[in-house]
């Protein structure tokens, strides 16, 4: 198996190599098509400018004639007009002399410098020439060298393409492979077909039995369940109270509304922390061209991180709203939620505290200016007072909403119920004092504005953010109004006690003179039956049986080994591969080494036969001897050439030549022999290794069609794994599904039949009503007929 892995992962790496150099050598075609087109393009413009520069070089040529043709017609006219010179008389020759001068001296300045431009221009035509001729040489040169790489491409990208058909010949086989493994697969899909119908048939069956035990158990209430009464208070109240659902989505309807409007506050809070930092960054010192202070930076600073403070208040609520469900009923004891509102509040509050110390240091600042008046200094006060008003009313709020929140923490001891209507209107009354702080510190603030842009120092980005400022303090009052009205006009049905009533009572009953509605102990079953159902309620966690979990474990560690084996498998066969490799390479340097060597073992055996044959003379003889030595240094040859006994007659010269040149044929036969047999050594060795390389390759190439398989099979069987679980998770939600409808029948079959027992009891009293009326009257009647 780790054979077959390592195989497998260097056929995966070779079939990488070639899919990856494959795109790059069809580019490096392409490209090189690209640029012989170019190249033809480039030549063709060459040969339009050749023939150019061909077309100049013959206009320069006749024009150059007729220049000669000029310069000969010249000439003749100057020997003419020097002939007739002297056929005149002396008295003209002066005359004739200064003009013949003046024309010779026109004349020669115009042959000179035609001579000059024609000079000029055979200059002109030979460099032409010569870059001409170099341009063609040097597109000829890379036109060669193109067309060498272009069938060197071309030699490659057959190759590619023909390793490429042999891959396209394997996948088809694999592909045959697959078509058998889907066959077995859909057979395998028809047999759990067979098994859903199974458990469909099944589930019918268990729907069948759970029918049944609904009926009995309805044949059981409707004949064993015993009469409820409800005239004793006293045990009534230990019944099971029941659920005023409008209770509950009123109180649903009034936390969204409630959220709402605190989205809305925290919405203005955050306009106006946003605009009173961009106002402190302008006055009373301008950001840009004068420094801020300290007291104002670090007040800018805590200002641009309102939100972080405010954003979470909002969230906390939107989040308790989105909990609150309308099948339960919430009250303060179980609003477990509220406690994340409530830290975020006091957060909120801890941040506007904390802001309070620099917004007052910020208004003595302005108030210590040169240009700030005395109006202005007292308006700044009064804003001064106001701010403080209002973080007292949020710390008020912040005091009852906690207490109010702490009422669902177990830790804590909680309020008696009693007190809850005294809280809800302590924090009515605060959030009244705290509209009441907004519209103080808006009237202010408006006055003080109105103020500063009396000031010639006002400019008209200081008067813009000032707009701003007012205009979120005109929404956080319009907000704070809402807020005050929503929690006044609601403010009854926050004090009223929860929406439940126990049987045989109504809502309104007063519980000072009929006693408490449901017993304490109805309380706590109540609370601990809520606690139950939420537990129960929760999806249970997907669970493994055991003897597959210890098979799963025992596969995981045999293949954790398995792949600890195949990696050092890998490593071993990596480092032979390296090895083999240099051994090749060795060997191939040997080789050539060894070419190199015979070939100039061959080129002195040449020249040895040549200076051989061509031996006329003992001195000739003498010199081959000397030859003989110096080049294969034999002891052989050294005995021939100082032995005392040789003869020196011509025929003892040819026996000696006989002799050496026997000795030379064999020592280099012997060589040819030797190296020629470590030659096939290694091309044996060589083929040896190729022919290992290729059953390595075969091998990894079937590891990989075997792991291939194996992953599809693998893929198969997850994907079968996962429908079982899916079907076998419906049948779990279809069984509870269908035991708590069953559930729910026999609730409403309960209360339909603790009903009916009420009618019952009525039915009872009236009929115990008319028998005693019936009694009295016959009473009645019988002392009348007595008198």
């Amino acid at each position: 198996m780790a054979d077959l892995n390592a195989k497998y992962q260097k056929l995966a790496a070779e079939y990488s190599k070639l899919k990856s150099q494959y795109p790059v050598l069809k580019k490096a075609y392409i490209d090189e098509q690209a640029e012989s087109e170019k190249l033809a393009l480039t030549v063709k413009e060459k040969d339009q400018s050749i023939r150019k520069l061909e077309q100049e070089v013959d206009s320069l040529v006749f024009r150059n004639q007729q220049l000669s043709k000029r310069v000969l017609f010249l000439q003749e006219d100057l020997e003419q007009i020097e002939s007739s010179k002297k056929k005149k008389g002396k008295s003209n020759d002066v005359a004739s002399t200064s003009e013949v001068g003046r024309g010779t001296s026109v004349l020669s300045e115009e042959l000179q410098s035609k001579i000059e431009e024609n000079a000029r221009l055979h200059k002109q035509l030979h460099e032409a020439n010569h870059q001409y001729q170099s341009k063609i040489q040097e597109l000829e040169d890379r036109l060669k060298r193109l067309e060498r790489e272009n069938s060197q491409h071309e030699e490659v990208l057959n190759a590619t393409r023909q390793k490429s058909k042999t891959q396209v010949d394997k996948l088809q086989e694999e592909k045959a492979m697959l078509e058998v493994k889907l066959q077995t697969l859909e057979t395998e899909i028809k047999e759990f077909r067979g098994r859903a119908e199974s458990a469909e048939d099944k589930l019918g069956a268990l729907q069948q039995h759970l029918q049944g035990k609904l009926d009995v158990a309805t044949r059981i209430i409707s004949d064993k369940l015993p009469f409820i009464d409800t005239k004793n208070r006293d045990l009534n109240s230990l019944n099971l109270p029941t659920h005023d659902r409008k209770h509950q989505l009123r109180a649903r309807e009034l936390v969204g509304q409630a959220s709402v409007l605190v989205a809305e506050l925290v919405q203005g809070l955050s306009n106006f922390y946003t605009y009173s930092e961009q106002r402190s960054k302008i006055y009373p010192a301008d950001g840009v061209s004068e420094p801020l202070s300290q007291i104002n930076s670090q007040y800018c600073k805590y200002l641009h991180e309102n939100l972080a403070y405010l954003r979470p208040v909002e969230q906390s609520l939107q989040h308790f709203f989105e909990s609150l469900k309308e099948d339960a009923l919430t009250t303060l004891e179980t609003a477990t939620d509220l406690q994340g509102f409530s830290k975020s509040f006091v957060t909120m509050v801890a941040y506007m505290n904390k802001l309070l110390p620099y917004q007052l240091s910020s208004i003595e600042e302005e108030c210590a200016v040169s240009s700030c008046t005395s109006t202005l200094a007292a308006k700044n006060m009064e804003l001064y007072k106001s701010l403080k008003r209002l973080n007292a009313t949020f710390n008020k709020i912040e005091s009852y909403t906690t207490i109010l929140a702490a009422q669902s923490d177990k830790s804590q001891t909680p309020h008696p119920q009693s007190n809850y209507g005294s809280l809800f209107t302590r924090l009515c009354k605060a959030l009244n004092d705290m509209h009441e702080a907004v519209k103080e510190v808006s009237k202010h603030y408006n006055s003080k504005v109105s103020l500063e842009h009396q000031l010639p120092t006002a400019t008209q980005k200081l008067k813009t953010t000032d707009e701003c400022v007012v205009a979120s303090l005109v929404s956080l009052v319009t907000n704070t109004g809402k807020i005050a009205t929503f929690m006044s006009g609601n403010l009854p049905f926050f004090t009223e006690t929860a929406g439940y009533r126990t049987r045989g009572s109504s809502i309104g009953t007063d519980s000072e003179q009929d006693g408490p509605r449901s017993h304490p102990a109805v309380v706590h079953f109540r609370q601990r039956a809520a606690n139950y159902m939420s537990c129960i309620s929760r999806t249970c966690p997907d669970t493994v049986p055991h003897r597959v979990a210890v098979q799963n474990r025992k596969t995981l560690l045999s293949s954790k080994e398995s792949k600890e084996g195949l990696a050092k498998q890998v490593s071993v066969f990596q480092q032979r591969c390296g090895k083999l490799e240099q051994e090749k390479e060795h060997w191939m340097l040997e080789l050539q080494l060894l070419k190199i060597k015979y070939e100039n073992e061959v080129q002195k055996s040449k020249t040895l036969e040549k200076d051989l044959l061509s031996l006329n003379n003992s001195d000739k003889v003498g010199s081959i001897e000397d030859n003989l030595d110096m080049q294969t240094s034999t002891p052989r040859s050294a005995s021939l050439s100082s032995s005392p006994g040789v003869q020196t007659n011509m025929l003892g010269k040819l026996e000696r030549d006989v002799a050496v040149n026997s000795d030379v044929d064999s020592r280099e036969q012997l060589i040819k022999d030797h190296f020629g047999k470590r030659i096939n050594e290694m091309t044996l060795q060589l083929q040896q290794a190729d022919s290992k390389c290729v059953n390595f390759h075969s091998e990894v190439r079937a590891l990989h069609t075997q792991l291939l398989l194996a992953d599809k099979a693998k893929a198969a069987s997850v994907e079968e794994l996962t429908v079982a679980n899916q079907t076998l998770a419906q049948l779990k939600d279809e069984l509870q599904t269908t035991s708590r409808s069953y559930e729910g029948q026999l609730s409403m079959m309960s209360d339909h039949l603790a009903g009916m027992n009420e009618k019952l009891t009525h039915q009872k009293d009236e009929i115990d009503e008319l028998k005693i009326q019936l009694q009295n009257a016959s009473s009645k009647g019988h002392k009348k007929g007595k008198k």
